[in-house]
C-alpha cells in the first residue's frame, strides 16, 4: 500500500520525511575487509564507467543502473518535483549550495598543488592516479581538487588531464550528482555517481566496477571533506567506525576533514529550530569531543593507517588529515620532503599510544 500523508500533517515534518524516505535502506552486514569482487547479481547491470557519449545519455546509463541497484529509488527522486529543502534541512549535509558558505580556495590553500605527483611519483605510461571523492555534493570541491593537483587554471582543459588523475565522486543525493553532472568542466576525468557509501551491496558493485577498468581493486587515494559527522549523526558510533574501516581498506592514502564537535551541536540545532526531533544517535554517541583525534585514534589503532600530516586548520576550524595505508609502505613510499613539512606545519597535537 502506498504512504499517503495526513491531511492534517506538518508540511515541514513532510518535506522532511519525503527526504528520509527516499534515502532510507535495510542495513546490510559490512566487513572491514579489502573490496572483493564476489559473486555478482545476474540482474544487475555494472555501468561502463568509460562511456564518454552524451552526457544526457551517460546520467540515464547510471540512473538505469542505480535503479537496478537500489530497487528504483532514484527513479522515485527523477519523479519527484524538484526540492527546496527548508535552511538546515539537510539531514545527510546535501546542502544545495555547500560551496557558497565553505568556498574550495579555503582547502586548497592548504593542499601543495604537487601533492600527488609527489605521493605517486610514475611514468607517462602507467595508468592514471585513481581517487575516490565521498559525499561530493555538487561536484564543486571535486573540480577544484582536480584543478588544483594538475595545476589547471579557470577555463584551462587538458587533453592528457584524464590520463594523469581519475576521479571517481559520489553522494547521496541524485539531484545534487544530476547538478555536478551536467556542470563538469572535465567529463573525461571525473565520474559522478549516485551511492549511499552505507549500502553494502550498491557501493561494492559501483566501486568494484569502476576499478576493474584500470585492472586496480583499490584507490591511490580517498577524499572524506567534512563527511564524517554526517556518517556519525545517520549510523552512530558502530556506523562511523565502519565507514572508516571501508574507507581505509579501499584507499592507499586517505584525506580527511572531520567536522569539530561543535558543528553536531549546530546541525542538532537547526533541525529543532525546524521543529523536528534530533537525530536518532545524536544523544547517544559515545565518540564525542575531539573529533579529528577520535578519528585519528580510530584510523590508526583499529583500521591499519598511519597520520602522515596534517596540512593545516581552514578558517571554519576544520583539520586536514593525511592518513596512508601501513601496508603500502612498499609500493607507495611517504616522501622526506613531505613528512618534514608535515612536522612543520601540523598545527594540532594528537594523543596517540
Amino acid at each position: 500500500m502506498a504512504w499517503a500523508p495526513h491531511a492534517n500533517a506538518n508540511p515541514k515534518l513532510l518535506r522532511w520525511l519525503r527526504v528520509g524516505l527516499l534515502y532510507s535502506h535495510s542495513p546490510l552486514p559490512c566487513s572491514a575487509g579489502a573490496l572483493e569482487p564476489g559473486p555478482r547479481s545476474p540482474s544487475l547491470q555494472v555501468p561502463d564507467f568509460r562511456f564518454r557519449g552524451d552526457p544526457e545519455a551517460r546520467l540515464r546509463l547510471m540512473a538505469a543502473s542505480m535503479k537496478q541497484a537500489t530497487g528504483g529509488v532514484e527513479e522515485t527522486a527523477a519523479e519527484e518535483e524538484p526540492r527546496v529543502l527548508e535552511p538546515g534541512a539537510a539531514p545527510f549535509g546535501n546542502f544545495p549550495h555547500y560551496s557558497r558558505f565553505h568556498p574550495p580556495e579555503q582547502r586548497l590553500r592548504l593542499l601543495p598543488p604537487e601533492l600527488l605527483r609527489r605521493l605517486f611519483p610514475q611514468s607517462p605510461e602507467t595508468r592514471p592516479i585513481l581517487g575516490l571523492d565521498v559525499g561530493c555534493n555538487s561536484g564543486d570541491l571535486s573540480v577544484a581538487l582536480y584543478k588544483h593537483f594538475l595545476s589547471l587554471h579557470d577555463g584551462e582543459t587538458c587533453s592528457d588531464a584524464s590520463r594523469e588523475l581519475h576521479l571517481l565522486c559520489c553522494d547521496i543525493d541524485p539531484v545534487l550528482v544530476e547538478r555536478a553532472e551536467k556542470e563538469c568542466p572535465f567529463p573525461d576525468g571525473l565520474t559522478f555517481i549516485t551511492l549511499d557509501f552505507m549500502n553494502h551491496r550498491t557501493r561494492k558493485v559501483l566501486l568494484s566496477s569502476f576499478l576493474s577498468q584500470f585492472g586496480c581493486s583499490v584507490f591511490d587515494i580517498g577524499f572524506c571533506m567534512s563527511i564524517t559527522m554526517w556518517i556519525h549523526l545517520n549510523h552512530g558510533d558502530q556506523g562511523l567506525w565502519e565507514f572508516l574501516a571501508h574507507l581505509s581498506s579501499l584507499c592507499c592514502y586517505l584525506l580527511v576533514e572531520p567536522q569539530p564537535w561543535k558543528c553536531y551541536r549546530a546541525a542538532a540545532r537547526r533541525l529543532r529550530k525546524l521543529g523536528l526531533h534530533d537525530f536518532d544517535h545524536f544523544r547517544s554517541l559515545a565518540i564525542r569531543g575531539d573529533m579529528a583525534n577520535q578519528i585519528v585514534q580510530i584510523l590508526t589503532q583499529d583500521h591499519g593507517m598511519e597520520l602522515v600530516c596534517c596540512f593545516g586548520n581552514t578558517s571554519w576550524d576544520r583539520s586536514l588529515l593525511l592518513f596512508r595505508a601501513k601496508q603500502a609502505t612498499e609500493t607507495h613510499p611517504i616522501p622526506e620532503s613531505l613528512i618534514e613539512e608535515g612536522k612543520e606545519r601540523n598545527r594540532i597535537r594528537f594523543w596517540r599510544q
